[in-house]
């Protein structure tokens, strides 16, 4: 098992996290990571929000709070306010090195809402920006099956493979913890694909 799957590893960030809020009341950045690893680490979706808005409150031009924000309220379901928040940290930011985690957010919002190619689109885009991260050939790959292209899914699920070649579904849902209405039709595109259960 990979260092950042051990329980004591998550507990440790969940704790890391919970401190960089409690006393990073003033520093929007604090609220930012803790907001993120609350929500993506501990899944605490609600809690993670605060933090945000409590970031975007001290930093209204803190595109990496909208970004980091997204990510979060894409995987929780939260598709418009996910593509809102996308949108204005790549307003603030057209250039940013975390530009792909907005892109990333919008291609899951879009999966969520059913837009498969705007889905396809916005994963492109984050690939695009940052090769080496496979989340976004996830997305790409199930939005790719939910289109009918299974050939070109199957090669984009290869390369998943090829960059994290211990992926699984399970494992994947596990972390990410996505709402059920992207959970199922994502998970089902994804063994289509070729990607192991």
């Amino acid at each position: 098992m990979r260092a950042g799957g051990r329980e004591e590893n998550r507990q440790a960030a969940i704790r890391h996290a919970h401190a960089a809020v409690a006393y990073g009341r003033d520093d929007a950045m604090a609220l930012t990571f803790g907001g993120f690893s609350i929500g993506m680490v501990e899944h605490d979706r609600a809690a993670a929000s605060e933090a945000f808005e409590a970031g975007v409150a001290l930093s209204p031009s803190s595109a990496f709070t909208y970004i980091m924000g997204s990510i979060v309220r894409a995987w929780s379901g939260e598709a418009e306010r996910a593509i809102e928040w996308a949108e204005k940290g790549l307003r603030l930011s057209p250039f940013d090195p975390f530009a792909y985690g907005a892109w990333h957010s919008v291609a899951i919002a879009r999966f969520r809402q059913g837009g498969y190619e705007d889905a396809a689109d916005a994963a492109r885009k984050a690939i695009q920006r940052n090769p080496g991260f496979s989340y976004p050939r996830v997305i790409l790959a199930a939005a790719l099956v939910k289109l009918g292209q299974i050939d070109e899914a199957k090669v984009t699920a290869a390369r998943v493979l090829a960059l994290q070649p211990g992926f699984s579904i399970g494992e994947f849902s596990a972390a990410n913890d996505p709402a059920p209405e992207i959970a199922v039709p994502l998970s089902a595109a994804l063994l289509e694909a070729g990607l192991p259960d």
